[in-house]
């Protein structure tokens, strides 16, 4: 398996592992204010880095090339950013929406520069 894929599928665990734990955290203390950042966690943290992980994985031209690590550090560095800003706004903490703000973007970008590696050619080294 591509050395992408394997950081995108534990990079997903993580994030199952923190998504698990704010829905644990959110039932025992019966407060469930925190429920869009538990959600966007499991969505875009777990679901979605697992994809990517999975697509990478049956693309290994594809998860050679430079711009799979730059997805993989701009993808997760987005959700390093946003999901504790979401987490904090909506626990009580609104001054944290312009990081939150920047984060989505940071994430946003990641998710651009996977529609590019979809719909790019495989391993352009190869045919250079």
């Amino acid at each position: 398996m591509p050395r992408i894929s394997q950081l995108f599928i534990k990079t997903a665990t993580i994030f199952l592992l923190i998504g698990v734990g704010l829905g644990l955290q959110m039932g025992i203390a019966q407060d469930h204010s925190a429920m869009p950042a538990h959600a966007h966690t499991l969505l875009l943290g777990w679901v979605t880095s697992g994809l990517f992980g999975g697509y990478y994985a049956l693309q290994p031209a594809k998860a050679e090339r430079r711009i799979a690590m730059a997805h993989y550090v701009v993808y997760v560095l987005g959700l390093v950013i946003m999901l504790p800003a979401l987490y904090l706004k909506y626990t009580g903490y609104p001054q944290f929406e312009p990081l939150l703000a920047g984060g989505s973007m940071i994430v946003g970008l990641g998710v651009l520069i996977f529609a590019y590696v979809i719909f790019s050619r495989g391993d352009q080294r190869a045919s250079a």
